[in-house]
């Protein structure tokens, strides 16, 4: 079971039913969740100022500094209260939960910390498009790949020659159905959680944790340093 979980692999296939009512989770709701979670969201400093405090904290070593920027957004994506109140600067009159975009922004902030750390722009298109890309289900992209909905992997569209705007589009395109996928899977489980709430909010909070760590993961595999700049 990939971090999808089964709640999100249902909403997966009923998403393109409901993609009407979340007409707001759109490619530029993506870019824009990016943009903030880069420059600075909410009580959260911008991306590259986590990333190279990690980095002095870790006395310049580029592995350790990545793996505690995922052990940071693990533990903050983990805090239901904080992921939504990181959310409700995102969802002023959406349809999308709370949570959910939440933790994307959360997620987004994470890979585009990795990112820097990796000697990566954050203000390059390509990158933006490779973080962009790691929080798609990492089993997904493959699949998407081969049937040409994506051109690339995080990693290839990162390293990519030339920025070409119509990848810009299919790529938020692609993650905005995965957001939606989400918020219908986080609508089933709510479902189950108003009969057992505790029970609810664990496995919810340890879903989002183990969400972030593998997206984490995942872009810590794929953001290896450019071999020529």
């Amino acid at each position: 079971m990939t971090r999808m979980g089964i709640g999100s692999m249902v909403g997966k296939r009923i998403a393109p039913r409901i993609q009407k009512s979340a007409p707001h989770v759109s490619a530029g709701f993506v870019r824009e969740t990016l943009s903030r979670a880069i420059h600075g969201i909410g009580p959260l400093p911008p991306a590259a100022t986590s990333a190279q405090k990690k980095l002095d904290e870790e006395h310049g070593n580029v592995d350790r500094a990545v793996r505690s920027v995922i052990s940071r957004h693990v533990k903050y994506a983990g805090a239901e209260g904080f992921v939504t109140n990181i959310g409700g600067l995102l969802t002023v009159m959406m349809t999308l939960p709370a949570n959910v975009a939440g933790l994307a922004a959360i997620q987004c902030r994470m890979v585009a910390a990795i990112a820097h750390l990796r000697g990566f722009d954050l203000e390059d298109p390509r990158v933006r498009n490779a973080i962009i890309a790691c929080l798609i289900d990492e089993d997904e992209v493959p699949k998407l790949v081969r049937k040409k909905r994506l051109p690339d992997t995080p990693g290839g569209l990162a390293n990519a020659t030339s920025h070409d705007p119509e990848v810009e589009r299919t790529v938020s395109a692609e993650v905005a159905a995965e957001l939606i996928a989400r918020a219908t899977g986080r609508r089933l489980a709510s479902m189950v959680g108003r009969r057992m709430p505790l029970i609810g909010g664990v496995v919810g909070m340890t879903a989002d944790a183990w969400s972030t760590w593998q997206v984490g993961r995942y872009a810590e595999r794929e953001l290896r340093p450019r071999t020529a700049r």
